[in-house]
């Protein structure tokens, strides 16, 4: 059997534990339905810091993380036929769904109670090789390289779904609230869409990237906005941003929580926070027709993706730059030939 070296989380818990350690793996062998992935680049998300920290339980022990992989198809399970070996592929963090239950059924399939996922309850792309269902891989646009699609595959993608889950009116003024991997791809498509861009956000460099990208106004992440908001997304996973971001909207506005994690939440005051039908919503997961919508509008709309690419061998580095703010825009793994 072939072996490769990849990272895994021990056991979770702060970094300065190093939870995520490298370990000598077997290259998976793809099961009925599933391709085996040679993989070229993978993102890293801040799911993946919840992951290894234990912010999120524990779903598999010694996962490897990794749900942001642009890859190459190696091997064909039985019965697979949707690719061919060669073929660029990426793989997300929906990594499968029962297709029976009414979420399903009602197009829904982010709710599904069956839902699994890549990096948490199956091996990611911390590593070399990689399987995924086919049926939840996505072709990648030609027009990006694996670097810069690696992001694409859920900074993009959930920040499309909470874009929309924040129902801004055309022409209307967007806040956003954290300037990471997401955000300055959710900014993009937002301006690019005749939207009024208003970011908040902790550090130089973030806030320096969202000039970059055109957004009308660049402020720290407790600053209220120069005009009142129509939405906002809340893309830092930090609870204490919500009656800020609330006290920022305009009647009708609507605040959209994208992260999977969130620090707890103060206590609210109505009038100050959600009177005059302001709304607060959620955000989970995404649907793969959100991913295929998301993938078209990236290559239409010629997205700018700031990546930093990083060895693969530097993993755990990376968390530990996510984590202190210090990646531009969004880092990216990229193993060794």
């Amino acid at each position: 059997m072939r072996s490769m070296q990849g990272w895994v989380v021990e056991e979770p818990g702060p970094l300065r534990r190093h939870p995520l350690v490298r370990a000598e793996l077997p290259v998976p062998e793809p099961g009925p339905g599933e391709v085996l992935v040679r993989v070229r680049a993978c993102g890293v998300c801040r799911t993946d810091l919840h992951v290894v920290t234990g912010d999120l339980p524990r779903h598999r022990h010694r996962v490897v993380p990794g749900h942001e992989v642009v890859g190459e198809v190696a091997l064909l399970g039985d019965g697979a036929h949707r690719f061919q070996p060669g073929d660029r592929v990426g793989v997300a963090w929906l990594r499968s769904t029962c297709g029976s239950c009414r979420w399903c059924r009602s197009g829904r399939e982010n709710l599904c109670p069956s839902s699994r996922y890549t990096g948490w309850d199956a091996d990611g792309g911390y590593a070399p090789w990689t399987v995924v269902p086919e049926a939840y891989a996505y072709r990648v646009p030609a027009s990006f390289s694996d670097a810069d699609a690696a992001p694409l595959l859920c900074a993009g993608i959930i920040g499309y779904r909470s874009l929309r889950r924040a129902e801004l009116p055309p022409g209307g003024r967007l806040g956003i609230y954290g300037f990471g991997a997401s955000a300055h791809l959710t900014a993009q498509v937002a301006i690019a869409q005749g939207a009024e861009v208003h970011v908040l956000t902790r550090g130089a460099a973030a806030r320096a990237l969202a000039q970059d990208l055109g957004a009308a106004s660049v402020g720290e992440a407790h600053d209220a906005p120069p005009v009142p908001l129509d939405a906002a997304i809340l893309f830092a996973p930090a609870g204490e941003l919500v009656p800020t971001a609330l006290e920022a909207l305009g009647p009708g506005g609507t605040l959209a929580l994208a992260g999977i994690h969130l620090s707890d939440v103060p206590v609210l005051d109505y009038q100050r926070h959600l009177f005059r039908e302001r709304s607060l919503r959620s955000v989970t997961s995404n649907t793969r027709q959100d991913g295929e919508e998301f993938l078209v509008l990236a290559e239409r709309l010629h997205l700018q993706v700031t990546t930093t690419p990083m060895p693969l061998d530097e993993a755990d580095r990376a968390l530990e730059d996510l984590e202190a703010g210090r990646v531009r825009g969004a880092a990216v793994l990229v193993p060794s030939e």
